[in-house]
């Protein structure tokens, strides 16, 4: 187990916006993440209105980072792809217990190495 602590970084976003979050959350320090599909519950103002239900279609992008960026991947989320965009974004971190898996002095550099192919 790893003796470095981590945040998993949550933010959802409506559909197609996941490039951004990604984009902002690497340029942060994160090195990568995990995009799920999701819909959002509606609005019942809007429901009454137009007498239909909306079932807006959101993304999941879930991001394991150092406790240490966290903030940094916080705000250049928020940045990209908030509230105020597009996006739609909504962002938020919870503290992970433990994690395994993860090699504590890797740099993406020597991440990117491992799983390259060796030839001989």
């Amino acid at each position: 187990m790893s003796d470095i602590s981590y945040e998993a970084i949550f933010c959802i976003v409506n559909l197609g916006f996941t490039d951004l979050v990604m984009t902002a959350a690497k340029a942060a320090g994160a090195r990568g993440g995990t995009v799920l599909s999701a819909r959002g519950t509606g609005n019942k103002e809007m429901e009454q209105f137009f007498g239909v239900k909306i079932t807006p279609e959101k993304e999941i992008v879930m991001i394991l980072v150092p406790t240490s960026i966290r903030d940094d991947v916080l705000h250049a989320v928020n940045e990209s792809a908030g509230m105020s965009t597009k996006g739609q974004g909504i962002a938020f971190s919870v503290a992970v217990s433990d994690t395994i898996g993860l090699e504590q002095n890797e740099t993406p550099a020597k991440a990117e190495e491992a799983t390259k192919p060796t030839t001989k």
